[in-house]
């Protein structure tokens, strides 16, 4: 763990020194301003020969350490600059973004293609970070790494900053010793996920605001509205009454917000024991099941998440990896447990000496120009196939995704287009009724 040395103000201008372990210069501050000081200088000395070996960075240790601080007084006395009070709240609530780890993993790739050790490329990446929470992370990183650990040991530790998929594969890089590769890799996910992030938010959001508008607008229409109108017939002494439709959902609105708390109860039980469900062996496998077979995406998750293992396997066989041990790491980039099962069946299959592609084949997913590749590869060069079949995923999943972009917005303008035609038949259609004043005549007896 790094050392630091320390020079803070206290809350009435003392100035305090210490030198003191912590994960990195960000939980540093974030320890001292917890302490009621107020950090003006922070600079790392060294880092311990051993490190503890916890769940990762052992926060715990430091809070000890601050409760028996030796406070030194020193006579001069400074308060703490508006623009350092500042600073440090920046520091203490800057958040990550996507864009923070893709520049990241860019600069990384860049500076290890340029042959730089991992020691040196963190050590020029944290001198170039903006983000003072991010640059306090990769500073974590740095200390693991010069006291012997890999780096996705810490990076799995953040795992609300890296994404499970990404810290694998770069487990995947640093085991078979294609770091360079797997970083490669890392940007391409980062950047394939962003886009198709961007283009499914741009047709959800724009579609999901009007269909909460819709939503809005038909209850507070069927709250407001509807009874205004029956005032008005009866204010005149028409018989004329509202269409079937809008008192069927005129009385279905009453009951909600008369016994809100019946359905309240019900969706919260029938979402709890989904839950529940899914946290469960056998609920988790049928719930990973259904995200390969749910409609518009399913198609695709599969594809990513094969395209992934079969990159990874690529990577491990180009090292020199015999086929079940690449099997057994690059199985780490995968976390659906149906895909984890078709695995751990083919690593079974080797061992028992049957095929290990065969498993794919069975579980009907896999597309069968997929297996029939693998099957020639092995006939023939299975790394070299299987370069041909990671770009073929790649065009498969290219092809996917237009088709997705294709049907997502028909789908959804589907769904807006019945919400818009009941929102007219409930609450328009009286109000164009009254409008048109036909019912005056009931009313006149005519």
């Amino acid at each position: 763990m790094p050392t630091y040395t320390y020079r803070a103000a206290t809350s009435s201008g003392l100035i305090v020194r210490n030198r003191v372990e912590a994960a990195s210069k960000q939980t540093l501050v974030k320890v001292l301003k917890e302490n009621d000081l107020m950090p003006i200088t922070i600079e790392q000395v060294a880092y311990s020969a051993k490190k503890k070996k916890t769940k990762k960075k052992n926060i715990k240790d430091i809070e000890e350490i601050m409760k028996n601080v030796n406070t030194t007084q020193i006579n001069n006395k400074r308060m703490a600059s508006t623009k350092e009070k500042i600073n440090l709240y920046f520091a203490r609530t800057e958040k990550i973004t996507s864009r923070d780890l893709v520049i990241f993993t860019q600069n990384f790739y860049v500076l290890k293609k340029a042959n730089f050790n991992n020691i040196h490329a963190l050590k020029t990446i944290i001198d170039s970070t903006e983000n003072i929470t991010f640059k306090g992370i990769i500073e974590d990183i740095l200390a693991g790494v010069e006291a012997g650990e890999n780096m996705y040991t810490t990076m799995e530790y953040y795992s609300d900053v890296f994404p499970y998929i990404y810290v694998n594969m770069i487990k995947v890089g640093e085991l078979s010793g294609s770091l360079t590769n797997s970083l490669e890799q890392a940007v391409k996910y980062l950047d394939s996920s962003e886009s198709l992030n961007k283009k499914i938010r741009g047709i959800l959001i724009p579609n999901i605001a009007q269909f909460a508008l819709l939503l809005i607008l038909l209850f507070v229409g069927t709250i407001v509205a509807i009874p205004a109108i029956q005032n008005v017939y009866a204010s005149f002494g028409s018989n004329a009454t509202l269409p079937a439709v809008t008192l069927w959902f005129q009385g279905v609105v009453n009951w909600l917000v008369a016994y809100w708390y019946i359905p309240t109860l019900i969706v919260g039980a029938i979402i709890g024991a989904i839950v529940f469900y899914i946290n469960t062996p056998k609920g988790k496998y049928d719930f990973d099941y259904f995200k390969y077979k749910m409609p518009i995406f399913g198609q695709l998750i599969f594809a990513l998440d094969f395209s992934r293992f079969m990159k990874a396997m690529l990577l491990n066989l180009n090292n020199g990896m015999r086929i079940q041990e690449a099997i057994e790491v690059s199985k780490n980039v995968v976390q659906n447990y149906v895909m984890l099962s078709i695995i751990e069946t083919s690593i079974n299959n080797i061992i028992i000496g049957d095929s290990w592609i065969e498993p794919f084949e069975k579980s009907g997913l896999t597309g069968a120009m997929q297996t029939e590749m693998l099957k020639i590869g092995m006939q023939t060069d299975l790394p070299e196939m299987m370069t041909k079949l990671v770009e073929y995923m790649e065009i498969d999943i290219d092809n996917i995704m237009q088709k997705i972009m294709k049907v997502l917005p028909e789908v959804v303008y589907l769904i807006v287009g019945v919400v818009l035609i009941f929102f007219v038949l409930v609450v328009l259609a009286p109000c164009i009724e009254v409008y048109m004043g036909g019912w005056l005549f009931d009313a006149a007896g005519v």
